[in-house]
């Protein structure tokens, strides 16, 4: 058992203990939708929610959770930091909003599931907000004044997106950057 993943692992004991997902959630605090996101592998719960799950199915947390390194969740933090929190370098350098994460998104994606997920889903936001951004300065020429007011609410848009997903990503693992147009595409298997 020590080679498979946190969702095999859920799954395993579930059913070892004869409980459906409505009822390990009824026993535990966790959402029947969290236990089947986690049993996808669509997400890596906090050790709480693990916590939680292991103490409704009456095992331990080594029995769903099996870390090599033990400081593998903190690295893993730290570079989703990097790669959500960098962007805000493009508030003081031209650009920096889109290279900065690409070039981590580079460094990282190959062979990691998550770094590529979330490297491509920053790069793809911030191309996005860039072009906004040009579309509405250009707009300058045709309806003087109006794109100020545009310019401004991207910007809001982008910060506060930003903002909401590098706490996302650090406490669920997940990401959402709505409007994004899907520039960098994920690879077909």
């Amino acid at each position: 058992m020590k080679n498979q993943t946190l969702s095999e692992n859920l799954i395993y004991q579930r059913k070892l203990k004869g409980f459906t997902q409505e009822e390990l959630s009824d026993k535990t605090t966790v959402t029947v939708r969290t236990i089947q996101r986690i049993e996808k592998g669509d997400v890596q719960p906090h050790l709480q929610t693990v916590r939680l799950l292991a103490t409704g199915l009456g095992i331990e947390v080594d029995d769903l959770l099996v870390l090599d390194d033990p400081k593998e969740e903190t690295i893993q933090r730290k570079w989703m930091l990097l790669i959500h929190g960098s962007p805000f370098f493009g508030l003081i350098i031209p650009l920096a909003n889109v290279l900065f994460p690409l070039f981590i998104w580079i460094s990282k994606a190959n062979g990691n599931k998550i770094y590529d997920e979330h490297g491509r889903a920053v790069v793809n936001f911030h191309i996005t907000l860039n072009v906004l951004l040009l579309i509405s300065l250009l707009t300058f020429f045709i309806i003087p004044g109006f794109n100020f007011f545009f310019t401004g609410g991207i910007f809001l848009f982008g910060i506060i997106v930003s903002i909401i997903n590098v706490s996302s990503a650090l406490n669920k693992q997940t990401c959402k950057y709505p409007l994004s147009i899907p520039f960098l595409k994920p690879k077909k298997d």
